[in-house]
């Protein structure tokens, strides 16, 4: 603990004496002794110190965390936003974009579904991208590929269907249930079955996965919001603050 009051023992140290004494490598053994024993008694009498020291070092970690954030969406925001593969809906002429890296199988994507669009339908001036990231299994890449190969074969359109379909299912893929979702929308599920394990479909996987490694992401749910890196579920209301900001500042 003691670690953390470094600017405390900094500035006890300066008013203890000259400036000489303030090195500990120049002092006798007794005036060693005695600055120890200065600094005990000042954090035995303010041990608060410990504890302001410790929230300015958070703060400016995370403050430290979102500038290096900030880099990381300037340097990579063609791949972000303009990537030419992942699929976009809400207002594609919106002002503000939001970017979410998710999961089928995650449970926090599955919440975030409805604040989701409970935010697009209330603002209505928001672009949304979707970047398939499957990480939690075999479930989770069976998933992403079937959705992928949707986009590949049938359009943007019927992903919309299939990813929302995806969201709420329950149990395992098999071949036979796909084919049931897919036909069950009117799609071609042979078609669509025989892209999943296509080059195109692994492609467009990989370049997320090496999109996500370059933004630092390990997780989902992600969002980009704007110049704004935001790493885990966030509500609509919490969401829609931030837009509101970001509007503001434009």
């Amino acid at each position: 603990m003691i670690r953390f009051a470094a600017p405390a023992l900094t500035a006890l140290a300066l008013i203890a004496g000259p400036a000489q004494a303030t090195d500990l490598t120049q002092m006798s053994d007794a005036e060693r002794a005695a600055f120890r024993a200065e600094v005990r008694a000042y954090l035995m009498d303010n041990p608060e110190v410990i504890f302001e020291a410790a929230q300015q070092l958070e703060q400016r970690q995370a403050e430290a965390e979102a500038k290096a954030d900030l880099e990381m969406v300037k340097a990579n925001s063609e791949e972000i936003f303009h990537d030419g593969f992942s699929w976009v809906g809400g207002n594609p002429d919106g002002d503000i974009t939001l970017v979410e890296f998710m999961d089928y199988r995650c449970g926090y994507c599955r919440k975030a579904v409805p604040e989701i669009a409970a935010l697009l339908e209330k603002d209505g001036n928001i672009r949304l991208i979707v970047k398939e990231f499957p990480i939690l299994g075999e479930a989770s890449m069976i998933s992403s590929r079937f959705a992928i190969a949707t986009k590949q074969v049938a359009g943007d359109e019927a992903y919309g269907q299939v990813h929302d379909a995806l969201m709420e299912m329950q149990g395992d893929l098999t071949d036979v249930v796909l084919r049931r979702l897919a036909e069950g929308l009117g799609l071609d599920a042979e078609a669509i079955l025989a892209k999943m394990e296509s080059p195109e479909v692994t492609e467009e996987i990989a370049k997320t996965r090496a999109l996500a490694q370059k933004l630092r992401i390990s997780g989902t749910p992600t969002f980009v919001l704007e110049d704004e890196l935001l790493r885990g579920y966030l509500p609509a209301a919490h969401l829609e603050t931030i837009v509101s900001e970001k509007r503001e500042a434009k």
